[in-house]
């Protein structure tokens, strides 16, 4: 009788067991430890963030323009929203996919103190800002040049031949205020 009653003892004490170690794993949050590299190809790669902009190929097939990297503060908008237009650009290109034509409208996220966004817009003769200021860089003869644009201000720029051609690639905005 003894023996049957401390089997069911072990048993039971195995079972409380491992309902406290799940419980405890539970209420830890789960922190998990990493598998040792064992060189099999069964687990997932590593999820490293490279911040390059989501659909890239999708908007430069519709609208004309490369995004390349960013921080998700300055982002692509219709330029028809009046929410959108935090930074708008003209360009000399007219492309079908512009909600109007010959203009790229931005929408600043977050806090509206940061934003950066590596792009290419071609054939670019101002930058309009609404709130925020912005650093804008452009590439010209193969020389990048930075300019400042205030909040609710506007800075043209030159064609380098008079030809709608001519004007400066837009390489990169950044939010400075």
């Amino acid at each position: 009788m003894i023996p049957r009653v401390r089997g069911k003892l072990l048993s039971a004490g195995a079972v409380t067991a491992a309902v406290l170690a799940t419980g405890l794993t539970a209420l830890t949050g789960g922190y998990a430890v990493a598998a040792p590299a064992t060189g099999d190809d069964d687990l997932p790669p590593y999820a490293v963030e490279t911040f390059d902009y989501p659909n890239a190929a999708k908007i430069l097939k519709e609208q004309g323009i490369t995004l390349r990297k960013g921080d998700g503060h300055i982002v692509l908008a219709d330029c028809l929203d009046p929410a959108g237009k935090d930074i708008q650009v003209s360009t000399s290109l007219r492309h079908p996919g512009q909600t109007v034509p010959g203009r790229y409208c931005f929408k600043v996220t977050g806090t509206g103190k940061t934003g950066y966004l590596a792009l290419e817009v071609p054939r670019v003769y101002n930058v309009m800002t609404g709130d925020v200021a912005v650093q804008a860089s452009l590439t010209a003869d193969k020389k990048t040049e930075s300019v400042n644009v205030g909040k609710n201000d506007m800075k043209g720029f030159d064609s380098t031949d008079g030809k709608p051609d001519g004007y400066p690639v837009l390489v990169e905005l950044r939010v400075t205020g």
